[in-house]
């Protein structure tokens, strides 16, 4: 893998990057639809490609591990194969779904002992197997096997698990020495910082993780509840240590303003299922403001779903008809917001790389932050 910086922003900390693997170049900053069990909700491979046009997509190691199972995914050659993608992929290590299975998992030194939420069997993941499942699976970006915390987190817990996905990093790091590539095509490895809300915790993290030497650095831990100052915060101090060369992945974030202001800080690159799951529910995101196309005030209105038209579903079909879908409960409506929430993201992060580029992101993201900022 290869990162090269063009440009840092004079009034802020935005970067626009490009991110070269053996399937094809990523420009940064980058949005990553996700594509949990090697789909993207509601989505065609071929709209994903021609309308959405996304350089990665993100795929789940938890998800993929209990279906289809990694056998299936090495008899068809890998993930990319299996789901017909040609681009990049990024696959989490499964740290977050243990974390999200609380109730289902025991978590000890040796790795993370959980019940399958699909039929209740028993599986263990450690910094070893998980490294493995991800050399199978086959993206060109895999993540260290980490402890996510949750928020609140008491400062002596956040500060013993932080401690231990060093360790588990270790570990990932030795194995991953000795498992060579299941594919073709070369595999980049990112660490993640941990550290709750605690600013001492996280640069302590930071600096461990640096020090690892990867290709790329990711941070975790952070959109799971707090305020959005707070995450702010945390990436701030974390982005002054992770070295400037290599790419910055903030996990699981978020809104479009959590993204522009995340971009100021400068994070590369982002991942969230806010732009489906909110689709599915009637919210659409645009450059004005959200929507929600299930209130009455859209009924008669034939106007086209968004007037920018990033994708085809903006242009071809009325917010009209888009409500009156959601309201006879087709499923070709959730289809359709899907469509238009990750076109409009993917617009956005092009956007900001565009701005980061002319020299004038700072004035835009601001400008943009408050016509966002609105309902509908």
């Amino acid at each position: 893998m290869k990162f090269t910086l063009h440009k840092t922003d004079v009034q802020s900390k935005a970067r626009a990057g490009t991110l070269v693997t053996d399937h094809g170049t990523i420009e940064t900053p980058i949005f990553m639809p996700v594509g949990t069990v090697a789909s993207v909700k509601g989505v065609h491979q071929k709209e994903l490609r021609e309308e959405i046009n996304p350089d990665i997509i993100l795929g789940n190691t938890y998800h993929l591990f209990l279906r289809p199972k990694i056998d299936i995914l090495q008899k068809a050659g890998g993930l990319h194969k299996f789901m017909g993608w040609d681009r990049n992929i990024l696959t989490d290590s499964g740290g977050y779904q243990v974390y999200s299975l609380s109730g289902n998992r025991k978590i000890k030194e040796e790795g993370v002992k959980f019940k399958s939420h699909i039929d209740g069997s028993m599986h263990m993941f450690t910094p070893e197997n998980v490294m493995e499942i991800q050399r199978v699976i086959g993206a060109d970006i895999i993540m260290a096997f980490d402890e996510c915390t949750p928020y609140p987190c008491d400062y002596n817990y956040a500060k013993r698990s932080m401690h231990m996905t060093h360790r588990w990093l270790d570990r990932c790091i030795a194995h991953l020495e000795k498992t060579p590539f299941v594919y073709d095509y070369s595999q980049s490895f990112f660490p993640i910082v941990q550290g709750s809300t605690y600013k001492d915790l996280r640069r302590q993290s930071a600096e461990y993780i640096a020090n690892a030497g990867a290709e790329g650095n990711a941070i975790g831990g952070l959109s799971v509840g707090e305020p959005a100052e707070e995450m702010y915060g945390m990436t701030e101090v974390v982005c002054e240590i992770l070295p400037e060369d290599k790419p910055r992945y903030l996990m699981g974030v978020g809104t479009p303003i959590n993204i522009l202001e995340n971009i100021a800080l400068g994070i590369d690159m982002f991942d969230c299922v806010m732009p489906t799951r909110n689709a599915r529910n009637g919210m659409l995101f645009t450059a004005h403001g959200t929507i929600n196309i299930k209130n009455k005030k859209w009924e008669d209105d034939f106007s086209p779903i968004d007037e920018m038209g990033t994708t085809f579903v903006d242009r071809e079909y009325s917010k009209a008809y888009l409500r009156h879908l959601f309201v006879a409960n087709e499923y070709l409506g959730k289809q359709i917001a899907t469509i238009h929430n990750l076109g409009f993201y993917l617009w956005l992060v092009r956007e900001a790389r565009k701005y980061i580029l002319e020299g004038d992101f700072y004035s835009w993201k601001n400008n943009m932050v408050k016509q966002m900022d609105k309902r509908l």
